[in-house]
């Protein structure tokens, strides 16, 4: 549905951005004084705006001369976007090749917390297909795009997972999550039936940057009926690891195989 800018505006967020990028483009730490005058907001405005920011991290306070900046936590969602991007930019010409190639969505996905955000896609041509599921969200531990990128994480990051949140997040067979772990890193390559919904083939593969550690996985998804075992095993996973190694590469992970 088209709207005018601004029509559903909520002015107390739009101040926090403008207060945000008053403080990303001050030379000078501002205090909230300047930042009032600045914003053209009274003081006790100012300072709730403020506090509200500082318990997110966004921003952080000196307590000795009451000056604010931007936190931490800013800088962290800003490499987040930074690299959502260039992950999308460099994959997506080897999503258009996988895509073409077989004729099937291609997803380039990431892990975020402990759910697989569908970050791209790349659509197929077939009159059947999945619906499509760019943005959204879903618990690691119920789809091969999660799996692939938990399997060829580090274990020791999974070990401590493992003790803190499989009963929370609804894990129910820790030691069965393992061994399917450790089958895919051997593998290379994560397979489910159904775990999308009903239906749904998924296949994935991980990508690696220069430093070794996963940033994201390739994944495939198609309606179960097209995704005999024969074609998977012949033309769907060696091609898939095939766009993994590419797009490493791209990332300046030298290690894979050809």
């Amino acid at each position: 549905m088209d709207r005018e800018k601004g029509t559903y505006s909520v002015q107390a967020v739009v101040k926090a951005f403008d207060l945000l990028e008053t403080l990303a483009t001050e030379d000078s730490n501002p205090t909230v004084p300047v930042l009032a005058k600045g914003l053209d907001l009274s003081r006790n405005k100012v300072f709730r705006l403020l506090a509200t920011l500082e318990d997110k991290g966004l921003i952080e306070r000196d307590k000795v001369n009451g000056t604010y900046k931007l936190g931490l936590y800013a800088f962290e969602m800003a490499q987040h976007i930074l690299k959502s991007a260039s992950l999308i930019r460099l994959a997506h010409p080897i999503m258009e090749e996988l895509a073409h190639k077989h004729d099937e969505a291609i997803y380039i996905t990431v892990m975020n917390d402990d759910e697989v955000l569908f970050l791209d896609m790349v659509d197929t041509f077939q009159q059947i297909k999945t619906i499509p599921l760019v943005g959204r969200r879903f618990p690691f531990f119920t789809n091969a795009a999660g799996k692939a990128i938990k399997a060829m994480s580090p274990p020791d990051l999974f070990d401590k997972f493992s003790k803190r949140r499989a009963n929370k997040i609804g894990i129910a067979d820790m030691h069965q999550l393992e061994s399917e772990l450790n089958e895919i890193r051997l593998k290379g390559v994560a397979v489910d039936f159904g775990g999308l919904g009903e239906g749904i083939c998924a296949v994935a593969v991980a990508i690696k940057d220069y430093t070794g550690k996963v940033v994201g996985a390739l994944t495939m998804l198609a309606p179960s009926f097209r995704m005999f075992q024969e074609r998977l095993d012949q033309e769907v996973i060696p091609s898939m690891l095939e766009g993994a190694i590419a797009l490493s590469r791209k990332f300046g992970y030298a290690k894979m195989a050809a």
